[in-house]
């Protein structure tokens, strides 16, 4: 196996499994740590962390209107995003949370076709649009997972999402950093402060919970794992490999987190949540490669802005 196999290997590791296994740690992270906080602290640190190596190397900095602009999006796209999602893990899956984020697509498709007219409706796209909403169905109204109607937490990581891809079709219209390290660098710090923020306005604290060491090492792994060594295999692959094959971790990661979730957090996946899960995943997969064949230029720059960052976080 030459270096630059091994290389490919582990950079698809990082985004495949590292990222599929942050919905489990942040399962584990919000078991005893308020969510906003968990989620502040995680992008607060992993922002300035990847902002200040951006600058160290030589990025130049925002200019003010783009520190405005990484503003908005860090509202958008990890005080939206991110509060909702790390809330709805406190009762719901982790499995299932990553299969409600995969919808992400559905959303940005459907918001570039009702609201700002950048797309029309054919049949491909409706009957993709129609899968990704019947498996949400399915999911949200399963109440084996949790013993009850997963409606509320659903909704949370839904409309969550809807900010995502609101966020994602914006970036295409607001001037960024050139350095991909320091946009997201920024946006990752800004999110994470607001986020603390919003913890300490809503008041989740004082006084200040148990927080379990098995807490600590999930939020350690997210800041680590899930937004500095991830999002750094990201960003090389994307110059080493084509765009499609990169984007791939969109409907990987749902299966690699449903994986981990049923067996290494004993997570219940029912029939109806396998079913739900497929059809958002075909779904995914629809929506993606029709994008990555109309427009592939602006496809790999909403990817590189919605990664969870996807999150993949995000």
């Amino acid at each position: 196996m030459t270096q630059r196999t091994l290389q490919l290997w582990l950079a698809f590791f990082a985004i495949y499994v590292l990222w599929g296994s942050t919905y489990i740690a942040i399962r584990v992270a919000v078991d005893t740590v308020p969510p906003l906080f968990a989620a502040g602290v995680r992008f607060a640190i992993a922002g300035v962390a990847l902002f200040g190596w951006s600058q160290v190397a030589g990025a130049s900095a925002p200019s003010r209107l783009q520190w405005r602009n990484l503003a908005i999006l860090g509202a958008l796209m990890f005080l939206a995003s991110y509060s909702g999602l790390f809330w709805a893990e406190r009762t719901l899956p982790s499995g299932i949370a990553s299969v409600l984020v995969a919808t992400i697509p559905v959303w940005t498709a459907l918001l570039e076709i009702v609201v700002l007219k950048r797309q029309r409706l054919h049949w491909t796209l409706a009957v993709s649009i129609a899968l990704g909403l019947g498996g949400v169905v399915m999911l949200a109204f399963d109440p084996t997972s949790v013993g009850s109607v997963n409606l509320l937490p659903c909704l949370a990581i839904l409309v969550s999402e809807v900010a995502w891809s609101f966020g994602t079709i914006v970036t295409t219209t607001l001037d960024l950093p050139q350095s991909k390290a320091t946009s997201a660098g920024a946006q990752m710090m800004l999110g994470g402060v607001m986020l603390l923020l919003l913890s300490a306005l809503v008041r989740e604290f004082p006084p200040l919970p148990h927080i379990s060491t098995r807490a600590w090492l999930a939020l350690a792994y997210l800041i680590v794992a899930g937004s500095l060594i991830a999002f750094t295999a990201f960003q090389w692959l994307l110059a080493q490999m084509p765009t499609t094959v990169v984007t791939s971790y969109a409907y990987v990661n749902p299966v690699i987190a449903l994986m981990i979730g049923h067996f290494l957090g004993g997570e219940i996946i029912s029939g109806r949540a396998i079913a739900g899960s497929a059809l958002v995943l075909i779904s995914t997969v629809a929506l993606m490669t029709g994008r990555h064949k109309t427009e592939p230029e602006k496809s790999e720059l909403s990817t590189l802005n919605s990664q969870e960052l996807l999150e993949a976080e995000s």
